[in-house]
């Protein structure tokens, strides 16, 4: 019994850091310190502990850093919790799922590197890289999410009798997503095209001479705005129903999105400063941890003995 503690705690544990290691690539990512280590990768200019860092090195190399523990924790996690749980186990599934959208998400933050879609790059490909990133980076926190949920004694998903309640999931993964990507986009057109004023960044999202990611920017708020209230709703009426796990979730999810909302207005309000940025990403990802909590329990086998 202790020993399945033990495991549960790491499991929220490893949730936790990595948590901390996305956020501490969106700091790399504001900071323009992409290019710290060059277009090298996993060594950093050719070295496996630079020699002489200047900031932007160093911050890119303790990103690479704590990627790689986040790694090794991810691995642990899959053989304690296959060595722990019996065959048939969903944490099992949830373990393998988490290692291999790590290894994906390793796989893309390399290729950021070394297509040099980094720093004060603008393209497009790099847009695209990001998005796939960000949808990756959902995914990762999702199965590490239910990894831990599950060991922590929640019930196995079943999709088979899901009806409207699996179609309300799988819409709410489709927002979220659309959200995410759009949020991303938005933050590279901060960090590459940084506003003087609001309405000096407005005036540059209206007009039709701005760059690409400046103009979609503005995107990003419209589509907060009704997924939010969409998410709301979904969350008031969780709250309203009689499963108690269901009922916490809901009320998770609406706090979440409360604070997600009011940080985006304050975010703009700001113009986007690098702090607010990473309060801004950590809400996302909460409300995106507290949407998978609740589905879960909404589409909960509530078959006997599992």
């Amino acid at each position: 019994m202790q020993a399945v503690t033990k495991l549960v705690r790491f499991a929220w544990g490893v949730l936790a850091w990595n948590l901390v290691v996305i956020l501490w690539g969106a700091y790399v990512r504001a900071t323009g310190s992409g290019a710290g280590c060059g277009a090298h990768w996993p060594l950093c200019n050719g070295e496996l502990i630079p020699a002489a860092p200047d900031a932007a090195r160093i911050i890119e190399f303790a990103h690479r850093v704590t990627s790689g523990l986040a790694l090794l924790s991810v691995v642990a996690l899959l053989w304690w919790t296959w060595r722990a749980c019996a065959s048939g186990h969903p944490a099992r599934r949830g373990a393998v799922l988490a290692m291999i959208f790590m290894l994906t998400e390793a796989a893309v933050g390399a290729g950021l590197v070394l297509f040099r879609l980094v720093a004060d790059n603008a393209s497009m490909a790099r847009a695209m890289f990001m998005s796939v990133h960000l949808m990756n980076t959902f995914l990762l926190l999702a199965c590490l999410t239910l990894t831990a949920w599950w060991l922590s004694g929640g019930a196995d998903v079943q999709w088979r009798r899901a009806g409207a309640t699996g179609r309300w999931v799988a819409g709410g993964v489709l927002a979220l997503f659309a959200a995410g990507v759009s949020g991303a986009v938005a933050a590279l057109g901060d960090t590459l095209y940084p506003a003087g004023s609001m309405a000096e960044g407005l005036a540059a999202d209206l007009s039709a001479t701005s760059h690409l990611l400046i103009r979609l920017r503005v995107l990003h708020p419209a589509i907060t705005i009704v997924v939010g209230t969409a998410l709301l709703v979904a969350g008031v009426r969780a709250r309203a129903g009689a499963d108690p796990q269901i009922r916490r979730f809901g009320t998770l999810l609406v706090w979440g999105v409360a604070a997600q909302l009011a940080a985006g207005m304050l975010n703009v309000w700001l113009l986007a400063p690098v702090w607010m940025q990473l309060v801004h990403l950590l809400l996302a990802d909460t409300v995106w941890i507290g949407f998978v909590l609740l589905a879960s329990a909404a589409l909960a086998d509530r078959t006997p003995g599992i």
